[in-house]
This record gives structure tokens, C-alpha cells and sequence, in this order.
């Protein structure tokens, strides 16, 4: 599958995209550029994608998923706790479709703030 690259503030990471009608629907919307929201260890940014959940989507989400959160037609992604979680646990406001995994430690994005600029874009 694809590969992309997150860019936020000073940060940049790899993904991988998964094979999910979701991440079809990103890659047909790149290049993406957005603000910032933070909640907790979570960043998350709209999108110009809209799409329903996807069989399989769940609010709690394993090291290294990217989510989908079709609500607010957000990419999420969660490096560690946030408001709603039970213990160290990464759990979204309401389930998200998991649509690509990072290919290294999203832990540097707790230095991004709200208001920073995100671009999504294919990896060259």
C-alpha cells in the first residue's frame, strides 16, 4: 500500500496505508493541509473526506494505528492517553475506522500544539 508522510509543526513520520475503502478516500483527497486540535495525546485535523464507519472500527486503538474519525471528518492519532481512557489506554471520543500504521514512534507528536499546520501527503 501507499506510503505517506505526516508533517506537523516539527514533526514528521511514515505511514502505511491500509487496504480500506477509508484510506482510498484519503489518498484520492491528497495533498491534505489542516490546523491542529489536541486532545490529550491525541492529534487530530480535519479532512476534506467524508465517510461513515467502517465494519471493524473501534474507539480504542493499538501503537502505531492512524484513525479515521468520521464525526468530524478527522485523522486521529493517538500517541498515548486521552481524556476518556481508562488507564494508558488510547481511546477516541467514539469509534474511528483504522485506516494506517505508522512506521515509527508517534511519541514526537506530543510537541505539537494547537494551531500547528498538518499536511498528509505521498511520500516521494
Amino acid at each position: 500500500m501507499p506510503l505517506l508522510k505526516i508533517t506537523a509543526g516539527s514533526v514528521t513520520v511514515q505511514i502505511e496505508t491500509l487496504q480500506t475503502e477509508t484510506a482510498d478516500a484519503i489518498l484520492d483527497a491528497l495533498p491534505i493541509t489542516a490546523s491542529v486540535n489536541t486532545w490529550g495525546d491525541e492529534v487530530y485535523f480535519g479532512t476534506p473526506v467524508s465517510t461513515g464507519l467502517e465494519a471493524g472500527a473501534r474507539d480504542v486503538l493499538e501503537t502505531g494505528e492512524i484513525a479515521f474519525w468520521p464525526p468530524g471528518n478527522a485523522i486521529a492519532i493517538c500517541f498515548g492517553p486521552t481524556p476518556v481512557s481508562h488507564g494508558d489506554e488510547m481511546r477516541l471520543a467514539s469509534p474511528g475506522n483504522i485506516w494506517a500504521r505508522a512506521l515509527e514512534d508517534l511519541s514526537p507528536f506530543r510537541q505539537v500544539r494547537d494551531g500547528d499546520l498538518v499536511s498528509v501527503e505521498l511520500c516521494s
